[in-house]
C-alpha cells in the first residue's frame, strides 16, 4: 500500500467523518464558547484536508493557504479569549 492509497483509502475517510461529527456537534451545542471551539476544530480538520491535498498534488502553493487559515484560526480565538476577558465570563 502506497502513501497515495493510504490517504485516500483511510485517512480522508476518517477525516470527513470527523467533520461530520464535528459540525453536528456546532450545530446541536448552545453556548458560544463550544461553538467556537467548533469553528476551531474545523478549521484545523480543513488545514489537514489542505495538507493531505498538497501532499497529493505536489503542490506547495497550499500550504500558503494553510498557514493563512492557521493564522485566521488563531487571530479568532485570541479575539474570543479578549471578549471573554471584557466581559468578566458573562458570554451566555
Amino acid at each position: 500500500m502506497s502513501l497515495n492509497d493510504f490517504l485516500y483509502f483511510i485517512i480522508l475517510p476518517i477525516m470527513s467523518i470527523a467533520v461530520l461529527l464535528v459540525f453536528f456537534h456546532f450545530l446541536k451545542t448552545k453556548t458560544i464558547t463550544d461553538r467556537v471551539l467548533s469553528l476551531d476544530l474545523l478549521i484545523t480538520i480543513g488545514i489537514g484536508f489542505i495538507g493531505i491535498v498538497s501532499m497529493l498534488t505536489g503542490q506547495n502553493t497550499f500550504l500558503d493557504i494553510a498557514l493563512i487559515f492557521g493564522l485566521i484560526a488563531f487571530l479568532g480565538t485570541i479575539a474570543f479569549s479578549y471578549y471573554i476577558n471584557k466581559s468578566d465570563g458573562k458570554h451566555e
